[in-house]
């Protein structure tokens, strides 16, 4: 498919796999990273929390890129409304995954569209996801290869952390990252981009 736009967009995220997914639009885009911290966020809700980190990002960006769309996303994992965030040492890893052993968790993504006028718009996407009951030498394995520290709940369902998944409910690439489908349906109805 080949959408069209006059709009000048900005994906604000430092994400390669955002990067590759919002690509599949195929409209021409710029990537500006966002220096926010997203800790400082204060949510009761995981839902409101990955909101407004998702809008924290855009709107850093859309003061230094006046003229311009921007889209801010952030992915978060949640088990019992409690975030797992992207871990911090080999034993932080070991304990998320402990957590999503055999049991199912949320992944939450969310998406903040600022428009050239400052409208902002806002989508969040649900995905279930559910662990299979792997043995600790498995995990320590995919621990050790790295891969679990610059993803939230300490897995890629994309790399070798696939092979800790049973299943999922919802959208495949909500859990990468970027609720495609869903951003594409947002971008037609506020009609900036078109077929």
């Amino acid at each position: 498919m080949q959408f069209q736009t006059t709009r000048s967009f900005i994906l604000a995220s430092a994400s390669p796999r955002r990067k590759e997914l919002f690509g599949r639009l195929n409209i021409p885009f710029e990537i500006v990273t966002a220096d926010v911290e997203e800790t400082s966020v204060q949510a009761s809700e995981v839902s409101q929390y990955v909101t407004e980190v998702a809008l924290l990002k855009a709107r850093a960006v859309a003061k230094i890129s006046p003229g311009r769309v921007v889209i801010g996303a952030d992915t978060i994992v949640a088990k019992d409304n409690q975030l797992l965030h992207k871990p911090k040492s080999h034993d932080e890893a070991m304990a998320h995954l402990r957590t999503l052993r055999n049991t199912e968790h949320e992944v939450l993504t969310a998406v903040g569209i600022i428009e050239e006028d400052g409208t902002e718009s806002t989508l969040v996407e649900k995905t279930t996801v559910i662990f299979k009951n792997v043995s600790d030498a498995l995990l320590e394995a995919y621990v050790t290869t790295g891969d679990p520290f610059d993803k939230a709940g300490g897995y890629g369902i994309q790399t070798e952390g696939v092979f800790l998944v049973d299943r999922i409910e919802g959208d495949y690439l909500n859990v990468v990252g970027l609720p495609l489908a869903s951003l594409c349906e947002h971008l037609i109805s506020r009609r900036l981009i078109s077929l």
